[in-house]
């Protein structure tokens, strides 16, 4: 494992994960459209296999937010595999601000999309009306938590994010506080923590509230970062084979096609490291900017779907082919609602939660 805590350049744009994120979102995108709202049951009856199949597989694309996810957070926390702040607590509130105020103010819209699309249609994907204890459930990110029904579809992963973070934080933490040694044991408490969510949290569904169920997939992001690194030298393939390994282990005792994916995912994020891909490729402007904008679009897309909906619903010919044109308007006006939110909302508030400088701890 690297054991360098020399600064990677975190503030570099990688055009690979944009993409990942790009086709990530727009798979969430369409999983709800076929999920949620009755246009989708009018498309079902064009092409019953294609709506089946994004309705039942395409969410499996968080499995590439969390991944990712955990590849950044080794990145920005311990590049060298040693936590590079004494201030944890500090990162996390900037963590904390960063996700959540943009998700209040997608609350907000969302509900009031809602009350719009309820004026105008009657269907069991509309959330019950809000009340205040909600929202402050919501705000706080822990809803999930304490049985709440949620104000929109996919709110749960935002709280899921800080969680994964906070984990991935305090074991860093913990590899500080027990040693000043260069961050060698930093990575083997991620291993330890990834094997007991894929050998046990993960297969038990009463635990998909916690960071520990969604931890395998989170922490093979942040080993496929620390195994990639040039400094890993010849070390690398021995810990991608190791994770690959403990990975196929776990998939025998039980196995798991969202596992199998994060798997796919984290070896193919530490190639593209180690090849230099990550920051070559794809030279495409719309994936990259699909990719900057996934957040805005991944908060907005189900209440904006929902009016869409419920226009069509109370305004549109019952036609299959007219719903399905329905279908596509409606994730049009998800990606221009995730733009303008992206730019009008998201990156005025993400300068609240803007990281200062961090200094390496001595």
């Amino acid at each position: 494992m690297p054991t360098s805590t020399r600064p990677a350049p975190t503030g570099e744009r990688m055009p690979f994960i944009d993409a990942l994120k790009a086709v990530g979102s727009q798979l969430i995108v369409l999983h709800h459209l076929a999920f949620y709202g009755p246009m989708s049951d009018w498309t079902h009856q064009l092409a019953p296999g294609l709506v089946g199949w994004f309705s039942q597989h395409a969410r499996m694309a968080v499995q590439i937010f969390l991944v990712v996810a955990g590849f950044l957070a080794a990145r920005s926390l311990a590049p060298g595999g040693r936590l590079r702040t004494e201030r944890p607590l500090a990162l996390l509130w900037q963590r904390f601000l960063r996700v959540s105020l943009p998700l209040m103010a997608a609350l907000l819209l969302a509900m009031v999309c809602t009350e719009i699309a309820r004026y105008w249609m009657t269907h069991d994907s509309l959330p019950a009306p809000p009340t205040l204890w909600q929202f402050v459930a919501h705000a706080l990110l822990i809803h999930s938590l304490l049985g709440v029904d949620s104000l929109s579809a996919g709110v749960w992963y935002v709280a899921i994010d800080v969680q994964l973070y906070a984990l991935l934080l305090g074991l860093l933490w913990l590899e500080q506080r027990a040693t000043r040694r260069s961050g060698a044991l930093a990575p083997l408490l991620v291993v330890a923590v990834v094997l007991a969510s894929l050998f046990h949290f993960n297969r038990d569904s009463h635990w998909d509230n916690w960071a520990i169920y969604f931890f395998g997939a989170y922490g093979l992001g942040a080993l496929a970062f620390w195994a990639s690194r040039a400094e890993a030298g010849r070390s690398a393939p021995a810990w991608l084979a190791g994770m690959v390994l403990f990975t196929a282990l776990a998939l025998a005792l039980d196995w798991r096609t969202r596992i199998a994916l994060a798997l796919g995912v984290a070896l193919t994020l530490a190639w593209a490291h180690r090849s230099g891909w990550l920051f070559t490729w794809p030279r495409s402007r719309v994936l990259g900017y699909l990719g900057r904008i996934s957040y805005g679009v991944f908060l907005l897309n189900f209440p904006v779907a929902l009016v869409v909906n419920a226009w069509f619903t109370r305004y549109a010919s019952p036609d299959a082919w007219v719903q399905t044109l329905g279908v596509c308007v409606a994730w049009l006006a998800c990606n221009l609602a995730g733009a303008a939110f992206h730019h009008g909302v998201e990156l005025q508030l993400g300068r609240l939660g803007r990281a200062r400088p961090i200094a390496a701890p001595t």
